[in-house]
């Protein structure tokens, strides 16, 4: 299947606009199953030949374009090669520049995107380079930017370890819903909190956080995580409650965690 991938990785290669192709995922991490997808990042400048690529996609694949599949995962297409999945994911090579800029800078956004019910976090665009495989890259610029994304920069560490006070806030404010048994609110003021604490456990350990899939079971692991943290969330999310009083003593919980997380951290 590899030797499928890579051939399938020149040929997309060769599709006018397309700059070079990454493996990304679990099977660029080592961390694949027998039946894990296969991500082919498919990094393009400017204009891209779509009908090249239905083209190549072959008879019955949809292929979507730029802001097909929404603002930051972008488009692409869903392909079945001898029955295992494999996805092609279009990267808008100038966008993810301007990101990795920005995240050089200490400066980062959240963006809505469907399939990410934490938001799409604009680091993922320089982790998903770091941590995948070069396939094809004609010009050499996929190499030297993933080269570059090995080092994770200062600056975002430092604000995404600050931004855990947002799980503090979120928290306070999910006391006011808790008075009135709003469920839904406290429920996802808890899931925020937490994926604010994830992102800023990630950075504290100079590790890129690519999206929520698996992202506790790896946070908990972490230096800067309390010895809990994993199995006081777990227990928190499964059940919140539903009256005024256990939703009260579920973000009680809540926010104890959020302050002994912060202070690991430093904050």
């Amino acid at each position: 299947m590899r030797a499928i991938i890579e051939e399938m990785a020149g040929q997309l290669a060769g599709v006018p606009g397309v700059v070079g192709v990454m493996l990304g995922g679990s099977r660029a991490r080592g961390e694949h199953r027998p039946g894990s997808d296969w991500d082919l990042g498919v990094y393009y400048r400017g204009a891209l030949d779509l009908d090249a690529l239905r083209e190549l996609a072959g008879p019955g694949v949809e292929v979507a374009g730029p802001g097909g599949w929404g603002p930051w995962v972008n488009g692409g297409a869903w392909l079945r090669v001898d029955g295992v999945a494999v996805d092609w994911i279009l990267r808008d090579l100038d966008r993810v520049e301007r990101v990795w800029a920005d995240c050089r800078a200490g400066r980062y956004e959240v963006g809505t995107q469907p399939g990410h019910p934490l938001g799409f976090w604009s680091p993922c665009y320089p982790g998903e380079v770091a941590l995948g495989q070069v396939l094809a890259d004609t010009g050499g610029e996929l190499t030297t930017l993933r080269q570059q994304t090995a080092h994770y920069p200062e600056p975002l560490r430092a604000a995404l370890t600050a931004s855990a006070w947002e799980a503090g806030f979120l928290l306070d404010v999910a006391s006011k819903g808790a008075a009135r048994a709003d469920a839904l609110y406290v429920s996802l003021c808890l899931s925020r909190a937490v994926g604010v604490l994830v992102q800023a456990l990630y950075a504290h350990d100079r590790r890129w956080c690519l999206n929520e899939k698996g992202a506790l079971a790896v946070a908990e692991r972490l230096p800067g995580a309390p010895a809990d943290f994993g199995p006081t969330v777990r227990a928190l999310l499964a059940a919140p409650g539903g009256t005024a009083e256990e939703l009260a003593a579920t973000v009680a919980r809540a926010q104890e965690l959020a302050r002994r997380t912060a202070a690991a951290l430093g904050g």
